[in-house]
């Protein structure tokens, strides 16, 4: 199944101020990820212009059908940061629920993590 990160495109480091015309840090964020993303069809690269998480810019979305999904933020947009919401993204994509073992989790996005959000249906009255 395809993990999908989703990207906050507009996203600005909080505290940082661009130029005018300059690309926003989670432009820049995203075209790191996209750039070392693999070609193996287990991850999925999209970019939306808001994920509602400015206090805690740059943010990212890992998500998968009926699997449990995950905001992280507070990244720079660095090629650090990038390898290591790959590397988890891999490692949810691989979990048949989306858990990874915090042991497993890559050192980049410890402290990153904003919110797990369950998949739809597990835990509501009627659901298995």
């Amino acid at each position: 199944m395809t993990t999908t990160i989703t990207i906050c495109s507009t996203c600005r480091h909080m505290g940082r101020d661009l130029p005018e015309g300059a690309p926003r840090d989670g432009e820049r964020l995203g075209e790191m990820i996209a750039r070392r993303a693999p070609e193996d069809g287990n991850l999925r690269i999209r970019h939306v212009a808001c994920l509602m998480g400015c206090d805690h810019g740059c943010n990212v979305a890992i998500q998968a059908e009926g699997k449990l999904s995950y905001v992280l933020g507070r990244f720079a947009p660095e090629e650090e940061a990038a390898a290591a919401i790959l590397a988890y993204a891999a490692l949810h994509a691989a979990s048949p629920s989306g858990q990874v073992p915090f042991r497993r989790w890559p050192q980049g996005v410890k402290g990153h993590f904003i919110a797990r959000i369950p998949p739809l249906g597990v835990g509501e009255e009627g659901a298995e």
